[in-house]
Formats: structure tokens, C-alpha cells, sequence
């Protein structure tokens, strides 16, 4: 097999608890000897002084701890990850962007170590089904991706396959991870950070068992199984384990290649309206949702290329590792809050807000709708009165042009500009995970530059939430 993926390599990971603890505290130390040194030689710098000279600080810590996690690779890249999605409510700025980086980490475990894990999982027999190229075709925090071929009928799968160690040090690198940012001085602990920790430590034990994943996996096919628009890989249980996943490898271009891009504007806005529909059946029909909305857990089969049905683009959903199932009592305020918000209504949008307990009702009266106003306006591009929507965002047919309406970007700084940060509440992981797919749909539309309005979906989906729409009625706008 000819893919190849460029980037670091490591021949091992440190994979003792003992090993991982010791590397995390000695970086612990230096940043915080590191962090009191600046302390002290900074107190006598004018306030504004103090200040720059904090922030630059603050910054060269994170970087220097982020490298460090990175290191170690396993499940304290995958906090840390988290970290920086949720964090964002209770760490500092310049800590959050560090953070971020790890997003982007790249080195994956040289294939002795990988061959000794599949070894391990799967035996020498069912390993000798399958000829597996060496070269990684994805890396990630907790495991990497391998193509295969079995050699019977030339069947061609990927395994998935987690860093060894990683499901065992989850409880070990969570309690370190925490510890370090302490020892660094870079989050003060508190109830909240406590509460967030424990949610991290049951999402991770949740992450490092692939059999769950394998089991979602399958659900989520099955309930997709008559929706042409969309592949899910089929798990294959005879090469799956505990720690191993093998599935069909499914062909497609990545979202913004150059052949999605070339595509004429009715196919991408119909791939576009698929994705922001599957978003609804999770959000009304099912309760569970695919979080982890990265550009590389999609791809798109394009019609009539390599003897693909020629009536349908379609999208490949790939990774359901990052599932998250919600609760009606969770979901209730929620689509409160959304009907609320494509109704018009300021005050059940409040009350939703206040229901799910990032608002208070002791906040005053302006703060309050300020942040009301700033969560009506996530929905602009379902709006029922499109009067409201900037010129820039329409084009001569009356429809939203997701990419040119910047939407992400104008209520970030709506949200700046308003007095909510003096009392804004750390939200419920449920809701952050939500708002981070939300954000993830409404990007994967404006790379697509599609241009639709999608009011008659969220209409659809929020006055018959218990009905799963017609198939029929809404796949024909997907025909290539």
C-alpha cells in the first residue's frame, strides 16, 4: 500500500505511572521556581510593567508545559486537549492558546511498538490475516491509524490502534496533569476545576475502551443505514479489542480539497444542509452526539468518481470515539433555549439559560439580556426573519452565504464587548461539548462555501422532535 504519512517519530512512550510522574513534576518544578523567580523580580515594575511582563510570563510557562505533555503523548495530550476547549472559562488566555497547540501534535510510535500492541490484542493468527502497512496514516493523543489488507479477499480496513500504557495511566496522568498546573501556578483550584476534573477523568476511561467506541460506532450505522447521504465504516469484531478497532477503510476527499472545492455550488450547499441535519437528528431524535467535529473525522465521497453511486455526494463520518449522550432533563432548557431563540423570545431564552445554571437570575436585568441577545443571535442562519442578517451574509437569491457571514467570529466579539465575563458561570460540560459542535458544523458548511438557509430544517426538526423526518423528502436536493 502506497500511503505515507511524513512527520516525528518515537520509538517508545513513557508508559510506567511511575515514569510519566516523575517527567510531569520535574516540569512542574522548573515552571514553578521558574514562576516565583518572575514573581519576585516583577514586584517592583510600575503596574502596567507588572503586567506585560505577567502575561509574556504566563505564556512562556504554557508553552514550556505543552511541549512537555506533549512529550509524553497518551492521555495528558488528550487532557490537555480537553483542557483547552473547556478550560477556556477558568484559565488564562495565554494559557488556552498554548494549549491549543497540542491540537496539532503530530509525532506518532515508531512500528515495532505498534506490532507489539496488535500482538498483544489480536495473536499471531488473526495478526497473520493481514498485511499492515507500517506507516501511520493518522496520529492522535491516544492512539494512531494503520492501513490493511486482508489477504484472503483484499478487503481494505484500518485498524485503529491506542498507545500502549495509555487506559492504564488515565487516573495517574489526570492527577499529575493537575498537579503540575498547581505546582506552575496556572489555574487556581476550586470547586469548578475540581467538578471539571472528575467529568475529564469519566470522558477518558470512556475514550481508552475501543469497544465502546466499536459498539457507538455501529449504532450510529444502523441508524444511518438508510440515509444515502452519509458511509459509516463497518466494524469488523474479529480484528477489534479492547484496545484495537478495525473497520472498512472508506475512500473520500478531504473537506476542503481541491476536488470538493470544484464542485458546483447546489452539490456543496446539499452536502452542507446534510451535515446541519444530522446535527438536528442527533440534537432532537437521538440525544447523542458526535463532539469531536475535526475536519479529519469527515470526508466526502464525491458521485460517480472511482464507481460511486453518480446520484449522490456523499459525506463519510469517521471516529465516534467522542459520543456524547445527552439526558431529556439536559436537553429540555437547551431546546428551550433554541425555539426560544427562532421564536424571538428574549425571556424563555433567559430562562433557559438560568435552568441550565450558566445564568443567574440575581445577574442584573441589562447582563442578562445582553447575553440572551448574544445566544439569539448563534442561530442567525436558521432565523425565521432574515431582516436582521448583515448584506455581506446574502446573496442575490435570498440565501445565507455561510463563509462570507463570519457569524463565529461576530459573536465572539459581541460577547467581548459585553459585560458578561464579569459574570459569566463555568457551563456545563454538556454544553461546551454542544456549542464546540454546533461551532464545528456551522465551519464544515462555510469551507464547503455552501450557501443555503436552513430555517426549514430547524422548523422541521423543532415542532416534530419526535419524528425522524421523511428520508425521501430530504435527500433529493443531495442528487450530484
Amino acid at each position: 500500500m502506497s500511503s505515507r504519512r511524513p512527520g516525528k517519530t518515537v520509538s517508545r512512550i513513557k508508559t510506567g505511572s511511575f515514569e510519566r510522574r516523575l517527567s510531569l513534576t520535574r516540569a512542574g518544578l522548573f515552571a514553578g521556581t521558574r514562576m516565583a523567580s518572575h514573581m519576585a523580580t516583577n514586584w517592583f515594575s510600575s503596574k502596567d510593567r507588572r503586567e506585560a511582563r505577567h502575561r509574556a510570563m504566563l505564556s512562556s510557562q504554557a508553552r514550556f508545559l505543552v511541549e512537555e505533555l506533549g512529550r509524553l503523548k497518551g492521555s495528558v495530550v488528550k487532557i490537555g486537549q480537553v483542557m483547552a476547549l473547556y478550560g477556556e472559562h477558568f484559565l488564562p488566555e495565554e494559557v488556552t492558546e498554548a494549549l491549543h497547540t497540542l491540537e496539532d501534535q503530530t509525532t506518532s510510535l515508531e512500528w515495532p511498538a505498534i506490532e507489539r500492541v496488535l500482538m498483544a490484542e489480536l495473536g499471531a493468527e488473526r495478526l497473520g490475516e493481514l498485511e499492515i502497512d507500517p506507516e501511520p496514516i493518522g496520529a492522535a493523543s491516544l492512539g494512531q491509524v494503520h492501513r490493511a489488507v486482508r489477504r484472503r479477499d483484499g478487503l481494505e480496513l484500518v485498524l485503529k490502534v491506542q498507545y500502549p500504557g495509555v487506559a492504564d495511566a488515565v487516573d495517574s496522568d489526570l492527577n499529575a496533569v493537575a498537579q503540575l498546573l498547581k505546582v506552575a501556578r496556572l489555574v487556581n483550584f476550586g470547586p469548578e476545576f475540581d467538578d471539571w476534573l472528575e467529568e475529564v477523568r469519566d470522558m477518558m476511561h470512556r475514550e481508552v475502551d475501543y469497544r465502546l467506541e466499536a459498539r457507538t460506532t455501529e449504532k450510529f450505522r444502523a441508524m444511518l443505514a438508510s440515509d444515502p447521504r452519509f458511509i459509516v465504516p463497518r466494524v469488523l469484531p474479529e480484528y477489534s479489542s479492547r484496545q484495537v478497532i478495525a473497520s472498512t477503510y472508506e475512500h473520500g476527499h478531504s473537506v476542503a480539497s481541491p476536488e470538493v472545492r470544484a464542485l458546483p455550488l447546489h452539490r456543496r450547499s446539499a452536502l452542507g444542509r446534510a451535515a446541519l441535519e444530522l446535527f438536528f437528528r442527533e440534537l432532537f431524535v437521538w440525544g447523542e452526539i458526535q463532539t469531536d467535529p475535526n475536519f479529519g473525522n469527515y470526508r466526502i465521497r464525491i458521485a460517480g468518481e472511482a464507481g460511486e453511486d453518480p446520484g449522490h455526494d456523499r459525506i463519510v463520518l469517521l471516529d465516534f470515539g467522542a459520543v456524547q449522550s445527552y439526558s431529556d432533563a439536559f436537553l429540555a432548557p437547551v431546546i428551550q433555549m433554541i425555539r426560544a431563540s427562532y421564536e424571538q423570545d428574549l425571556e424563555a431564552v433567559i430562562d433557559g439559560g438560568v435552568k441550565l445554571r450558566f445564568m443567574s437570575p440575581e445577574w442584573p436585568r441589562e447582563v442578562l439580556e445582553t447575553f440572551g441577545r448574544v445566544c439569539m443571535s448563534v442561530l442567525e442562519p436558521l432565523a425565521r426573519d432574515r431582516g436582521q442578517w448583515p448584506a455581506h451574509a446574502v446573496n442575490a437569491r435570498g440565501e445565507y452565504r455561510w463563509k462570507q457571514s463570519d457569524l463565529p467570529s461576530r459573536v465572539a466579539r459581541d460577547a467581548a464587548r459585553s459585560a458578561i465575563s464579569r459574570y459569566f458561570r463555568v457551563p456545563p460540560k454538556e454544553f461546551v461539548f454542544l456549542n464546540r459542535k454546533l461551532i464545528g458544523v456551522y465551519t464544515f458548511i462555510a469551507v464547503l462555501q455552501a450557501e443555503f438557509n436552513g430555517e426549514d430544517l430547524l422548523r422541521r426538526y423543532l415542532y416534530s422532535e419526535s419524528q425522524t423526518p421523511d428520508i425521501a423528502s430530504t435527500t433529493q436536493s443531495t442528487k450530484a
